[in-house]
């Protein structure tokens, strides 16, 4: 059992980080764009909307006897078109959203430290020891593009204590296998100092599995 950091083949490939990472840019800037426009241009949307022409200024009238004001001056909440300043908003998921995209599909990583496994997303990263953990193997969905949702098979690991989770594809960008390397050292963070009878039995068939994945790259 090696303590070396490896760095597990997961995440998108170059050409979907690529693609991700252009719908997350330009979601992000038509979002923002959407939030920013009523700020800066209240006046041209104003009349766009069909708000009707500005009421004048107090200073401009301020000479006048207070019965004789607009009534519109005499309600401050009347004299600011509310609904434009705050339609803006609605472009803030938008933004929240392509900003999500851009972090998911740039941070997106999971290695090995020892028996640690961590697997960092977009928002945070979580770690678990492999050889303490419950172990399973399970499938996540991916879609690579044209061919439509597939199924990758995974490893998926829970802290007996905090119940934090982890689950690690066992297939990398374009589809295949991870590397032997990758796979046999998973498989030894599984069975280091696990007994192997009563509940961690599973733990080490699994281990075995993955070996077995390591000997036969090419096998289904």
């Amino acid at each position: 059992m090696t303590n070396e950091r490896i760095r597990l083949s997961v995440g998108a490939a170059s050409g979907q980080r690529a693609t991700a990472a252009a719908v997350g840019v330009l979601f992000t800037a038509l979002g923002a764009a959407f939030v920013l426009l009523p700020l800066v241009a209240e006046g041209l949307l104003r009349r766009v909307t069909g708000f009707g022409d500005p009421v004048p200024s107090y200073d401009q009238v301020r000479d006048l006897p207070p019965e004789l004001l607009p009534p519109d001056l005499r309600d401050s909440a009347a004299a600011t078109p509310a609904p434009l300043r705050y339609a803006g908003l609605c472009g803030l998921p938008f933004a929240l959203l392509g900003l999500y995209l851009v972090l998911r599909v740039l941070r997106t990583a999971a290695w090995l430290d020892g028996t640690r496994a961590s697997v960092r997303g977009a928002l945070g990263t979580r770690t678990v020891d492999l050889a303490t953990a419950e172990v399973r193997g399970g499938t996540i969905a991916h879609r690579p593009g044209d061919d439509g949702v597939v199924r990758v098979p995974s490893l998926i690991a829970r802290d007996r204590d905090s119940g934090r989770r982890v689950t690690i594809p066992l297939q990398g960008p374009g589809l295949g296998d991870l590397p032997p390397s990758e796979l046999r050292a998973l498989a030894e963070a599984i069975t280091a100092g696990r007994p192997d009878r009563g509940r961690d039995a599973e733990a080490h068939a699994l281990a075995g599995r993955l070996r077995h994945m390591a000997g036969n790259p090419l096998g289904r």
